[in-house]
């Protein structure tokens, strides 16, 4: 199994591009199932989450082809051949979970399997179920597998209020409601970048959305979607990890494509710690000069607050932060594994269920740590750019689920960094 590892104690200097939205690009490429005609996303991430989410799509029976070394995604769905997501492809990764919406419109039947992905608490699929209930639509768990089927003459349109306001839940319902005979309004919807996202694209397929990115989105059923091209958003979350990086480790980089409105409440605590973010004709800066940063306190919340994705890249700044931060996590629970792993690296930190209380030390040890999920993996990579010696990080195959050329785009900025086969 590789591993990754970091020598920590240079400052960092030059220009990191930043890739597709991995969250934005998983929702809209089962927005092809809608339609029989083509849909290409261009600026795609090269991940392995998008291999698995064509991997299931191919299952299904749609065509997709990489072009343009992987950056672009030709999809078409012309010929459906099944409606069951098997549990051998959907247990990978979570968002699998997004085809069961677009196959109960266009075939009025889905069989789908309960997803996988990281282990970072349980994250039901009752606001999906609900929603897509309210629609009309007979929804049984059996064997592992949910079991949906629309009521004669296909979805209708419906009024839902979700209980949470679940990204996952806000994509699969809005994509149903599209094919849905009437009006959908959904009410506390996520709003997010990358529901925008999606909404802007399956309007250019045709649909008729409006309210994305306020909490009530509007969808008046049509009877067709057409194909359409549509470039992904950037990732807002890969944005602010190596925003991070000259803030842990010193130096000055720019992130070339980067939006300060996407990643806002996050660039205010960086702000606060002392770190300098500005906004240029070619994405963000950012720049941290000598001496310690100040402790923050953070507390995670549904867009647009701070991202609970950024959570974990977060603590390892703040570890060597002057003075005590809080970290409260309200999104998901069990996402502070990564915190005993900083603790192997030095970090003084304490945790009850969703707090964690963090106390500023002067300076990090590299040492052998354990990826726990996705945004751990980079937490202490991140962690170990500004730790004395050099840091081992195992189990980085986490890390190819998110983060695209990793080593390659840090290590041009000048970090001493280098994957290492197992």
């Amino acid at each position: 199994m590789d591993k990754i590892i970091v020598t920590g104690g240079g400052a960092l200097s030059g220009e990191i591009p930043i890739a597709g939205a991995k969250n934005a690009c998983l929702a809209l490429m089962p927005a092809t199932l809608l339609s029989e005609e083509p849909l290409t996303l261009t600026n795609a991430p090269r991940l392995s989450d998008i291999n698995t989410m064509t991997e299931l799509l191919r299952s299904l029976g749609c065509e997709a082809t990489r072009l343009q070394d992987g950056q672009v995604l030709a999809m078409s769905s012309h010929n459906l051949e099944s409606h069951v997501a098997e549990y051998d492809i959907v247990r990978k990764m979570r968002a699998s979970n997004l085809v069961l919406g677009p196959l109960l419109a266009r075939l009025g039947r889905a069989v789908v399997s309960l997803p996988g992905g990281c282990a970072i608490g349980a994250r039901p699929m009752d606001i999906h179920i609900h929603g897509l209930e309210a629609m009309g639509a007979e929804i049984e768990l059996k064997d592992g597998y949910l079991h949906a089927k629309a009521p004669p003459g296909g979805l209708r349109g419906a009024v839902y209020e979700m209980g949470f306001a679940s990204v996952g839940a806000t994509e699969n319902i809005v994509m149903a409601a599209t094919l849905a005979r009437g009006t959908t309004v959904l009410k506390n919807a996520a709003r997010e970048p990358e529901i925008v996202d999606l909404c802007t694209c399956l309007r250019a397929m045709g649909a008729e959305i409006e309210g994305d990115g306020s909490s009530e989105i509007t969808i008046e059923g049509v009877d067709r979607l057409h194909g359409a091209t549509h470039p992904v958003v950037i990732d807002r979350i890969e944005l602010g990890t190596y925003m991070l990086a000259p803030a842990i480790a010193g130096g000055e980089v720019e992130c070339i494509g980067g939006r300060l409105d996407l990643v806002a409440a996050f660039a205010e605590k960086l702000d606060a710690a002392g770190v300098s973010v500005e906004e240029t004709e070619r994405g963000v800066r950012v720049r941290r000069g000598g001496g310690r940063l100040s402790a923050v306190d953070v507390t995670t919340a549904p867009y647009p607050g701070f991202p609970t994705d950024l959570q974990a890249q977060m603590m390892a700044m703040l570890c060597t932060a002057e003075g005590t931060s809080v970290l409260e996590e309200r999104i998901f629970e069990n996402r502070f594994m990564h915190a005993p792993e900083l603790m192997r690296m030095g970090a003084d930190i304490e945790v009850h269920g969703g707090t964690a209380t963090v106390r500023g030390v002067e300076r990090l040890r590299g040492a052998p740590v354990m990826a726990t999920d996705l945004r751990a993996s980079v937490s202490l990579i991140l962690a170990g750019l500004a730790a004395e010696g050099e840091t081992v990080v195992s189990r980085v195959y986490h890390l190819d689920r998110g983060y695209e050329h990793l080593e390659r785009k840090l290590g041009a900025v000048g970090a001493k960094i280098e994957r290492v086969k197992g």
